[in-house]
């Protein structure tokens, strides 16, 4: 489900002020003959999205001051909200781009081009490998030896358990199909899930060992 969100706690005069100045605006060169009219550079941006954000979906919605020139050449200030679609599965560098939402230098100039790149925040238990996740689980010895049920909340918000029956080593990898992050052009198909595991080994006494080698190699 699609959410509405701001663009961090920057104000909207942002982003025209970092790093742009007057003479970013400059033209594009065409070859002699072409009459197309001219285009103010393009203003570049990132756009910080959490991974629920690229899991999910959602609106980002920013408030701008822009300049534009009027019929008469006489320029003057708008404000404008300007409304981000991040569709569900998009990556890490991908880019928006909004049509002449940029100033308006001159007359018989089109406004500049804003793009907006998306730069994906770290996330606190997942892991974005393409399409897929990874997440490592810590377990006890005595669930890596006797099966274990796995319970994680996923990224929009479902309760998923995934139980795991054998025996589960350090290299083990429990693929979950289907649970990993949308596949952006897949018509509802998603990557997978990859469980890894930290098992936490206790210290043994020598009679623990034993016990537990006995019990292993008995048929």
């Amino acid at each position: 489900m699609k959410g509405s969100g701001v663009f961090g706690s920057r104000s909207h005069e942002d982003v025209f002020s970092s790093g742009f100045h007057e003479d970013v605006f400059g033209w594009n060169p065409f070859s002699v003959g072409d009459n197309r009219p001219r285009k103010a550079a393009a203003i570049e941006k990132t756009l910080p999205c959490t991974l629920e954000d690229l899991y999910n979906g959602t609106t980002k919605k920013m408030k701008i001051s822009r300049n534009v020139v009027g019929a008469s050449g006489r320029k003057s200030t708008v404000e404008e909200v300007l409304t981000i679609e991040i569709k569900p599965g998009s990556k890490n560098g991908t880019k928006i781009t909004l049509p002449e939402k940029g100033h308006d230098v001159e007359r018989g100039v089109l406004p500049a081009d804003i793009i907006f790149t998306i730069e994906e925040k770290p996330h606190d238990f997942f892991k974005r490998h393409g399409d897929d996740l990874t997440v490592t689980l810590n377990i006890s010895f005595a669930q890596a030896l006797t099966g274990h049920t796995a319970q994680l909340a996923t990224l929009d918000g479902r309760n998923l358990r995934v139980s795991i029956d054998s025996i589960i080593s350090h290299t083990h990898e429990e693929v979950v199909k289907g649970e990993g992050m949308p596949i952006l052009k897949g018509r509802g198909e998603k990557g997978n899930l990859i469980l890894k595991f930290n098992i936490k080994i206790p210290k043994l006494t020598s009679e623990q060992k034993a016990g537990i080698r006995q019990l292993l190699t008995s048929s």
